[in-house]
């Protein structure tokens, strides 16, 4: 019995290494091993996402309107465009985090007399103290007088212990290119990652729908912490003890369906399957599970698959930080043995480290199935042959590793065997790895790839670690592991570890090459992309390369289709190639449609057999066999 085979056609999304789509924030890590003219290309369009130029009548412009030449970017903004990108100290569009704002308890005791105040009446407690002597001074005013001890909060001002961040790149706000309406940060950038992913396919949306019944859609996301700006949950826990109101919104908002929710209902207007999963920082990779499952089945033949997160906040930053999950000041200055910490270098994954450095994303891919790939010429990034997913068993600490992680990986590497042969695995499989930049999840991680190494006769097993320069995203962080792979499959680069100077002496690595500098690595064909999550959530992943994937639907498929696809194909790449031109411009064309295509619900034609929407051309199919006719 033969499967559906879940192919990427289409990648969008931003974290602190730029933009996803054509492999841009992959280019930005590996900068000085790319080409000259991707450099020039990358660094062009990080200075139009970061707003240091734009493009206007054929020409690009700095901020004063003088002409910008593309080849002397590099030189005019370079250094500026290196700064504002990857890990760095915390910038103050998110807080300040030498001064960052909290509520200072005070204990206020009379001294030879009552403490008196006058204010307004209407902001008197109810109910009032027994204690406060109240007088009516008028015109809504009263003063007050309390004889005893009276503790209030005051607005103060402290300093953070920990200071660095992965962060969008500098000057780049998602809510800017599009009517945000004051949503929280996360879900904007969700709105931008849709609009990326799908415009990179270089096929128009509308295109797919008509190929296919409108219940053949999916969408497959979430967030985990939710939207923690004033916008959503973090206005919505602050607003009554800050004396605010609570709005309309801010719980709606908050709620960790929402990356999905915002896909449906303001990009792509489905009404297919939608589903959120949480599986912590795996949380990007159970909803791809779940995506490459329904495709597998048939229930879904295109799906939106991503995460989005904006955790960087002083709330989540000192949950985190309480925890001693996080990289503090103290703690780098002493593995450094330095009174100066070098904030570029929080992230330490595999090297001597002491917690890991939070950070934001927002991460999309567009999958595909094979057939349909084919009918319509989809440009092929890489398939995903399955994900697995496996628990720790009992626990003592619900935060620590566990055995799970065994499992997911164990089943990944052993699938592609089975499909790809020994010397694919041996010879052209790469880890991206979780690779947190904690003491615990050096030791264990690399231990798993060691032992599964071993049993699988690999040697000097290539392993990655996105978290190194764009942080931990949480939700996403897979999906950012799923950007580095795909820039690998296309660049043939290997990206080092760079932020550390050697592998720590504890991490097992004896059948592994963790490197300290980015590498040319030739052509790779399978990325096992590995998550391990809070609770004893852990998943691998399992990706071929284009190449493979290409040769797998080659063969399932006759040589008349395979021409005519790559006729169709031919036409998408040059869609691709004006969207990236485009992108690079700071031209996004964000998909946001509040309140248009709305359907029509008295349009909508029922009967024994279908469903069928005035707005959609095809029409959605009603079961009507029975599946349990042996039962009953």
């Amino acid at each position: 019995m033969t499967s559906s085979l879940p192919v990427i056609i289409g990648m969008g999304g931003i974290n602190a290494a730029g933009r996803t789509s054509f492999h841009q924030g992959f280019r930005r890590i590996v900068i000085d091993k790319i080409t000259a003219e991707a450099r020039q290309e990358t660094f062009v369009g990080l200075a139009s996402l970061m707003k240091l130029v734009t493009y206007k009548n054929g020409q690009l412009t700095d901020q004063q309107g003088d002409e910008v030449l593309a080849s002397d970017i590099e030189a005019t903004f370079g250094q500026q465009i290196l700064d504002g990108t990857l890990i760095r100290k915390i910038e103050k569009n998110h807080f300040d985090p030498d001064a960052t704002h909290w509520y200072q308890k005070m204990h206020v005791i009379p001294v030879d007399k009552t403490i008196c105040f006058e204010l307004r009446a209407k902001e008197l407690p109810q109910p009032l103290p027994n204690a406060w002597q109240v007088t009516d001074l008028g015109e809504g005013r009263v003063s007050v007088e309390i004889p005893e001890e009276l503790t209030i909060s005051h607005d103060a001002y402290r300093d953070n212990p920990i200071k660095a961040a992965g962060q969008m790149p500098t000057g780049f706000e998602p809510g800017s290119l599009y009517n945000s309406r004051h949503q929280p940060r996360g879900l904007q950038a969700t709105i931008f990652a849709a609009t990326d992913a799908i415009r990179s396919t270089g096929i128009e949306w509308d295109a797919i729908l008509d190929k296919i019944s409108p219940d053949q859609v999916g969408t497959y996301s979430a967030s985990i912490v939710g939207q923690m700006q004033a916008e959503g949950l973090g206005g919505l826990l602050k607003s009554r003890l800050a004396g605010s109101r609570v709005s309309t919104k801010q719980l709606a908002l908050g709620l960790n369906t929402m990356p999905t929710d915002f896909i449906n209902a303001y990009v792509i207007g489905n009404v297919g399957t939608t589903s959120t999963s949480s599986g912590a920082c795996a949380t990007f990779l159970y909803n791809l599970r779940s995506a490459v499952q329904d495709m597998q089945a048939g229930r879904v033949r295109v799906a939106i698959v991503g995460s989005a997160e904006a955790p960087i906040t002083p709330e989540v930053i000192e949950g985190f930080g309480n925890m001693s999950a996080l990289a503090n000041e103290q703690g780098l200055k002493k593995l450094d043995n330095s009174d100066n910490v070098d904030h570029r270098r929080t992230s330490r994954p595999f090297g001597n480290n002491c917690g890991f450095t939070i950070g934001e994303s927002a991460q999309c891919i567009v999958l595909m199935d094979d057939a349909l790939v084919v009918e319509m010429g989809a440009k092929v990034m890489a398939s995903v042959a399955d994900v697995f997913v496996n628990a720790d068993g009992y626990k003592k600490s619900i935060t620590a590793p566990g055995p799970g992680n065994y499992i997911t990986m164990a089943k990944s590497v052993a699938l592609v065997q089975s499909i790809l042969g020994k010397e694919t695995l041996q010879q052209r499989s790469f880890i991206l790895a979780h690779g947190s930049s904690t003491p615990q999840n050096r030791v264990t991680e690399s231990f798993i790839y060691d032992r599964i190494a071993t049993n699988f006769g690999i040697d000097n097993w290539p392993v990655c670690a996105p978290k190194a320069f764009v942080g931990h995203t949480l939700g996403p962080a897979s999906g950012d592991q799923m950007a580095m792979a795909l820039g690998i499959f296309s660049e043939k680069i290997m990206p080092g570890v760079t932020t550390i100077d050697k592998i720590a002496d504890d991490v097992h690595s004896n059948r592994l090459n963790i490197a300290t500098e980015h590498w040319h690595c030739g052509d790779m064909d399978v990325a096992f992309i590995n998550s391990k999550g809070f609770g004893g959530n852990n998943a691998t992943a399992a990706v071929f390369s284009p190449e493979v994937t290409l040769a797998m639907i080659t063969k399932r498929y006759s040589e008349q289709v395979m021409t005519e696809y790559r006729q169709k194909l031919t036409l998408v790449e040059q869609a691709q190639a004006l969207y990236c031109q485009r992108a690079n411009q700071g031209e996004f064309d964000v998909i946001y449609k509040f309140g248009e295509g709305l359907l029509d619900e008295e349009s909508i034609e029922i009967t024994h057999d279908s469903l069928s929407f005035a707005e959609f051309k095809n029409v959605i199919n009603l079961p009507t066999e029975n599946p349990f006719s042996d039962m009953v």
